[in-house]
């Protein structure tokens, strides 16, 4: 039995590891787009429904710039565990903003036509700050 499931965890891993690359790339191409104020580059990483709450990239552009100026310019990305939560799948980043401020946020990822997308950003309060 020991045998039969190393073997299945181990033919899994490439598809694992695909994904997990894959979520990352999706998430940098989004703050890669934020960063050359491309806000139309940036809304195609969204899912149907970010899509559809904000219309179009320029309202989407300016939440994110009063909402989530960590994420609009960024001095560093660091991609940290990934989880799922009630079927969820959840992708955490540290990102540090230009004054040098540590922020954590929680990205939720859903698949679309075999492509994930963003579908929330959760600003998280980091570890050992106070309430």
């Amino acid at each position: 039995m020991r045998v039969w499931m190393s073997g299945f965890i181990l033919a899994w891993a490439p598809v694992v590891a695909v994904a997990e690359a894959s979520i990352e790339d999706v998430i940098g191409a989004q703050i890669s787009a934020f960063q050359q104020d491309d806000f139309a580059g940036a809304f195609a990483y969204a899912s149907p429904t970010i899509q559809g709450i904000f219309g179009g990239p320029d309202r989407f552009g300016e939440m994110v710039r009063q909402g989530y100026p960590m994420v609009w310019r960024p001095e560093d990305v660091r991609y940290l565990e990934r989880r799922e939560i009630a079927g969820r799948v959840w992708q955490r980043v540290m990102v540090r903003d230009t004054k040098g401020v540590l922020h954590m946020l929680d990205y939720q990822m859903v698949q679309v036509d075999g492509m994930w997308r963003i579908n929330a950003v959760q600003l998280l309060q980091m570890p050992g700050a106070g309430a």
